[in-house]
């Protein structure tokens, strides 16, 4: 679009530079056209350059953000993983999760192998039969396992978006999925792309909205887990998971 105003500028300037030179324009309106035209270019050139470098900008501040974002979704994916460990359930409040993590603990289990006797009444004999021993030895706050003596699980309910600190929540849901005669339960963590990208271009936005990659955040959300399969993977690509495994 910019590209053929622009175009269409430079045609303008050659035709009225022809008109002044056949005499058509007067010498007095000839400054303020050359005015106007240098005026027009330079904001042409500007909003040239804009369309060029907005959409690099863009992937900067939505790649810098998304990755604080998602940083915090596997904490709460951790977090809920052990409170089912712990309860057998996962759980949609952040208060109860988070006093969990104050306050549950993980048990230390040894696991041995074992022979006991039993007596086989078809064969009117005592057998042996090995079997699996799980020992407990002792138990470690959860807390201390999965933040040591980090405190950054008290503030994981917030999506972490500069200029808008304290200000926008995960959603968080649980549910149960039918797995033949057995519910299982699962849950779901999320925050829509619109309310990390509230102050970048909206038609950036909106194209981000419906990207399809494999490089990318693929759908409206960055979520980890799902209310539809029995699930604790996230949506994002495995870029954002290289940190992890350094």
């Amino acid at each position: 679009m910019y590209w053929f105003v622009f175009i269409l500028l430079v045609l303008l300037t050659l035709f009225l530079t022809y008109l002044v030179a056949k005499g058509k324009l007067t010498p007095k309106t000839v400054p303020i056209i050359n005015l106007l035209l240098i005026a027009a270019a330079i904001f042409l050139g500007f909003k040239i350059y804009e369309s060029i470098t907005a959409p690099v900008r863009f992937n900067k501040i939505k790649k810098q953000r998304y990755a604080k974002v998602i940083d915090r979704l596997k904490d709460i994916r951790d977090s809920e993983v052990a409170f089912r460990t712990v309860t057998g359930d996962y759980t949609a409040s952040f208060d109860s999760l988070i006093q969990f993590i104050d306050t549950a603990e993980f048990p230390i289990v040894q696991q041995r192998d074992s022979v006991v006797k039993k007596f086989d009444k078809f064969r009117n004999i005592e057998v042996e039969e090995e079997i699996i021993v799980f020992d407990t030895l002792g138990y470690v706050p959860v807390k201390d396992s999965l933040f040591k003596n980090d405190t950054r699980y008290k503030e994981m309910m917030w999506v972490p978006i500069p200029g808008r600190e304290k200000q926008v929540k995960f959603e968080l849901r649980k549910g149960y999925v039918d797995k033949g005669d057995v519910k299982l339960p699962v849950f779901e963590a999320r925050v829509h792309k619109k309310e990390i990208l509230y102050d970048q271009p909206k038609d950036l936005v909106e194209q981000e909205l419906n990207i399809i990659s494999t490089e990318e955040v693929n759908g409206p959300y960055i979520k980890v887990g799902s209310l539809e399969e029995v699930t604790t993977s996230g949506n994002w690509p495995k870029l954002y998971d290289i940190k992890d495994k350094e």
